[in-house]
C-alpha cells in the first residue's frame, strides 16, 4: 500500500503518466473516489503516457470510450450509472474487467463487486482540499 499527495490536476496527470510506462496489454486499473476527486484527470495522464493525443473525457453516459495508443487501445469505463454486477454484465463491459485486448481503466470501480484479474491495480483519489488530492494505491491482484 502506498500514497502520493498531488497538489494540482497537473501533478495528478503526471503521476498517472509515469504509471502508464509500467502498463502492458491486459492491465486493469481501477479508480475510486468522490465526484470531482480527479479520476478523469488521472485517466488523462494515463492516456498521455500511452501516447494518446486525442481529447479524453469521462464516458459517464456512454459507459465506455476507447482511444488508440502506441501500445494498443485504452478502454476508459465509467460505472457510475450502474448499480449491480448484472448491469455491468448486461452492458457488455465484463470483458474489459478481466482480459482486455488493451489497457482498461475503470472509474467508479467499486460498483463492480466481482473478481478482478491477476495484477489488478486500484487507486483511490481522496479530496483533501480544493486542489490537493491523496492518491492511495495498492496492487490487490498481485
Amino acid at each position: 500500500m502506498g500514497s502520493y499527495i498531488s497538489h494540482s490536476a497537473a501533478e495528478t496527470e503526471a503521476f498517472a503518466e509515469a504509471l502508464a510506462r509500467s502498463l502492458v496489454v491486459g492491465s486493469v486499473i481501477g479508480l475510486a473516489g468522490d465526484l470531482g476527486a480527479g479520476k478523469t484527470q488521472f485517466v488523462k495522464g494515463l492516456a498521455r503516457g500511452l501516447g494518446i493525443t486525442e481529447r479524453v473525457h469521462s464516458p459517464t453516459f456512454a459507459l465506455l470510450n476507447s482511444y488508440e495508443g502506441v501500445r494498443g487501445p485504452l478502454f476508459h469505463l465509467d460505472l457510475y450509472r450502474l448499480e449491480t454486477d448484472q448491469q455491468v454484465i448486461d452492458a457488455g463491459l465484463e470483458e474489459y474487467l478481466h482480459a482486455p485486448a488493451g489497457i482498461s481503466v475503470i472509474e467508479w470501480v467499486d460498483r463492480w463487486r466481482g473478481p478482478m484479474p491477476q495484477g489488478y491495480r486500484r487507486f483511490e483519489l481522496e479530496t483533501m482540499d480544493e486542489r490537493t488530492r491523496r492518491i492511495i494505491y495498492d496492487h490487490p491482484g498481485d
